[in-house]
């Protein structure tokens, strides 16, 4: 650390008790009470380079021992600054390094000791000395930065803080002349800077940003440094952890409730200062990085500007995050949820507006005799999905502001979007207290796209299912809708088909998607884009009426056949007579429920039904043909009992 000596002559003060005073042949003539401490000096060396101290003599006619007592209240850097400017106006020797210069440079300024008052002053000698070599330094320079915090609205007025910081600033743009010490996780400025208060911080990075010489990520490299050195751990139970604070005069108060809530406010400054340092570059920070920052928003209750900035950020590169970034404790005294859904929710909304922006930038623009109307609010105007009532009420800047930091959003991620966001559902379904609507409005927020494969959406629906076991009818089709049989594995089919916990409706189609998948597989034509009328027909007298041993039965027999049961006495003559009588009895059921309407209208209906079953039976025959010889007789068993239950009910 350099330092700086000023004056040659040797220390002659001395103290007495709370009386200070130098030692000389000639009697002293002036009174300055400084704190606690009383200075007896001589008026000629201090009013000749102090115009503070000639202001308030010539005031007050102040004289010898017998005289009036100046006080200097507040007197910056206390006794000890004072000491050394008195002790530079006798010419003794004064030892100025980074350490004190800058309650020096304070207590200089506060007594007017300029070059108006003396030519070679005490301010004019620390200012070379600060340009020439302290702030030349980088430790230097970060120490007298450091403690103008103690001094802040003094520094403010002479001076001192921004030119430190422009210092400080310059250093990092150009490192050359600098030793390197950088690690692969921050600059090698960050670790240093870090220890800053978050003013100072905010300021440096500004000033750093603004030269555009260092890079974005270098930048976004130092704020994740910043916030792992400042912000609070976050328990469990949302109780803030943390000891160290980035600030000055922390509370030490009795009162620990005011202690805690001056505590949390100050993080909270410190948590929106950071969001507003993040680089524009989209790969600046990491996307978990940013969800931490959300994370700690919700906890401190950060400004809605920060959060809705950070909601931005993540969904700008929604898949690099993971389910563990996603799942964000719910602090809310209005939801009992674990985590909260809502966020997420408006990342997702987020993400469907940039893969919107990046589909409409992608296709060509429109002829103009097809152009929309500004007031047109069609699916198609918004890239295929609806508009969230946020991007309603976004203006024309923040319009422009989306478009232009929209990313394109490539199939790949896509999918890595998907399989992120059927990762959450499965542990949010966990929670006993996680509304349906909620649930199915972030599995319906992705894109088809995003999922080729149904699997994981059926795991959640399976994992809600077992933890809400008391669910209607109603709402386990609702919540069954979501899915697309289709796109199921074998392995999710064979699943699906012996779960209890599913409705009728989606067994049935798993098995007919099912077998249509084998019988493409074998080489056959009978392949389908919808059930068959027969088991439309069932599915829709089962949803007629309520659910009774009968029908709990027939359900018990076609879980049996999707999950591929060889056939025994169930499936005998006798056994597809009861069938075909159970189905008969299943239309008069219906019948009974629509006597408000015509019977012309009810014997168009068993016509249609019949005609149905027909063609079904025709269908299934020729997969029959197309069975391989391997295993004729598994499929017999699932194809042949429809067709023998026609031939019955002709009979």
């Amino acid at each position: 650390m350099k330092f700086m000596k000023l004056g040659t002559r040797p220390d002659t003060f001395f103290s007495n008790e709370s009386v200070r005073s130098v030692c000389t042949e000639v009697a002293t003539d002036l009174q300055i009470l400084v704190g606690d401490c009383l200075y007896q000096l001589h008026k000629f060396p201090l009013l000749s380079k102090c115009l503070l101290l000639q202001a308030l003599c010539a005031e007050s006619g102040c004289g010898g021992n017998g005289g009036d007592v100046i006080e200097l209240p507040g007197f910056p850097g206390g006794v000890e600054a004072f000491d050394a400017c008195a002790k530079f106006c006798y010419g003794i020797t004064v030892t100025v390094s980074a350490r004190n210069l800058v309650p020096l440079r304070c207590a200089a300024a506060h007594l007017g000791m300029s070059e108006a008052a003396d030519r070679g002053n005490l301010s004019a000698k620390l200012d070379a000395f600060l340009a020439s070599c302290l702030l030349r330094r980088w430790k230097d320079a970060l120490a007298v930065l450091n403690s103008t915090r103690h001094y802040a609205p003094l520094c403010e007025d002479i001076g001192l803080t921004s030119r430190c910081v422009d210092a400080v600033a310059a250093l990092i743009a150009n490192p050359a002349a600098l030793p390197s010490h950088s690690t692969s996780a921050s600059p090698w400025w960050a670790h240093d800077v870090a220890e800053l208060g978050v003013d100072l911080f905010w300021r440096i990075m500004v000033a750093v940003k603004a030269t555009g010489v260092v890079h974005e990520k270098t930048v976004g490299d130092a704020l994740k440094a910043y916030a792992r050195r400042w912000l609070p751990n976050v328990a469990k139970d949302g109780i803030v952890v943390g000891a160290d604070q980035p600030f000055d005069g922390a509370g030490n108060g009795d009162d620990v409730n005011a202690s805690v809530k001056q505590i949390a406010t100050r993080h909270r400054l410190l948590l929106e200062k950071i969001v507003s340092l993040i680089p524009a570059e989209r790969d600046a920070v990491s996307c978990s990085f940013l969800l931490k920052l959300l994370k700690a928003a919700n906890i401190l209750s950060a400004s809605a500007t920060s959060k809705a900035e950070l909601v931005r950020r993540v969904a700008w590169q929604l898949e690099e995050a993971t389910v563990g970034d996603l799942l964000i404790p719910s602090l809310s005294c209005v939801s009992e949820t674990l985590y909260d859904v809502d966020a997420v929710a408006a990342i997702l909304d987020e993400f469907a507006l940039r893969h919107a922006a990046a589909i409409a930038a992608a296709a060509p623009p429109p002829p103009p005799a097809l152009a929309v109307s500004p007031d047109d609010d069609s699916p198609a105007r918004s890239g295929g999905h609806r508009r969230s009532r946020s991007a309603e009420s976004v203006g024309f800047d923040g319009g422009a502001r989306r478009s232009s930091s929209a990313a394109p959003v490539s199939p790949d991620a896509l999918v890595r979007v998907g399989r992120l966001v059927d990762g959450f559902l499965i542990e949010v379904a966990r929670d006993p207290n996680m509304p349906l609507d909620k649930l199915l409005a972030i599995a319906e927020a992705v894109p088809d796209s995003a999922r080729p494969e149904h699997d994981g959406l059926y795991k959640v629906v399976d994992t809600y299912l077992k933890v809400h076991p008391e669910m209607s009818k109603s709402a386990r089709k609702r919540l069954c809708r979501v899915l697309n049989c289709r796109k199921l594995s074998d392995k999710a089919c064979a699943h699906a088909a012996q779960n209890e916990l599913l409705p009728l409706r989606v067994v049935v189609q798993v098995l007919f998607f099912e077998h249509a998948r084998a019988a493409a597989l074998a080489g056959g034509h009978a392949t389908a884009t919808e059930l068959p009328s027969n088991i439309k027909a069932l599915l829709q007298s089962k949803s007629g009426s309520e659910e009774d041993d009968t029908d709990r039965v027939d359900e018990q027999r076609l879980r049996v056949l999707a999950a591929g049961a060889s056939p025994g006495d169930d499936w005998s003559v006798e056994g597809l007579r009861r069938a075909a009588s159970k189905i008969a009895t299943l239309r008069m059921k219906l019948e009974e429920d629509d006597h408000d309407g015509g019977g012309d209208d009810d014997d168009e209906f068993v016509r249609r039904q019949q005609a149905g079953l027909a063609r079904s039976a025709s269908l299934r025959f020729r997969a029959f043909c197309a069975i391989p010889a391997a295993k004729p007789k598994r499929m017999l068993s699932k194809l042949w009992p429809l067709a023998r239950g026609v031939t019955t009910e002709r009979h």
